[in-house]
């Protein structure tokens, strides 16, 4: 039966800690050699991180977006709201399922996590560099922090770089969803990882 064989990969790949949700189905197949979620867990493509966000429209845009371009997201909890939120679900739509998402309880079970795959590039209005003048890899890990407050200061210093979009001086900020697209746009082209379609 390929369509249960295939929804227990699903689980195990995207929510091993959630395995008491699904016991009859785990114990069926625990024994069984399935390959890890094929983009989750590789070291190779990037990966967006969103720093306990607050908005859940905002959470769910990314989140479609992710889905969108194929880009695996982080969630660093915990959130300003419940995953449950109306909001999210309305912002996402039914993208929400096709997103390669892994929740994380807190910032060091991100962290060590994110530095088996590559540099963590910090999204902030205090960046060093414009996204335009940055060299992404194909192994960053892309963090947006907060709307409200961003990053704590220890998180801002343990990225390896931190960037910024060139804007209006007299304006503050983008909205956080309208800013990771910019320089998610970027990354992936300067990668060439924006998925392939025909033409």
């Amino acid at each position: 039966m390929p369509h249960i064989t295939a929804t227990i990969r699903f689980l195990l790949a995207k929510c091993p800690k959630s395995r008491h949700l699904y016991t009859p189905l785990y114990l069926r197949f625990e024994h069984q050699n399935f390959p890890p979620c094929p983009r989750l867990y590789r070291t190779d493509i990037m990966h967006l991180a969103l720093y306990q966000p607050d908005i859940p429209q905002n959470t769910g845009t990314i989140l479609r977006l992710g889905a969108c371009l194929d880009l695996p997201v982080d969630v660093i909890e915990p959130c300003g709201f419940p995953f449950s939120d109306r909001s999210l679900k309305r912002a996402g739509m039914d993208y929400l399922d096709q997103v390669q998402l892994t929740r994380h309880a807190d910032w060091e079970q991100f962290e060590a996590v994110r530095k088996t795959r590559g540099r963590l590039i910090l999204l902030t209005t205090k960046g060093e560099t414009t996204h335009l003048n940055f060299r992404f890899a194909p192994s960053d890990t892309l963090l947006l922090g907060r709307e409200s407050l961003g990053v704590p200061d220890d998180v801002h210093k343990n990225a390896d770089a931190r960037i910024v979009i060139p804007m209006n001086p007299n304006m503050r900020s983008l909205n956080i969803a309208v800013a990771g697209a910019l320089i998610i746009g970027e990354a992936l082209r300067q990668t060439n990882q924006f998925p392939k379609i025909q033409l």
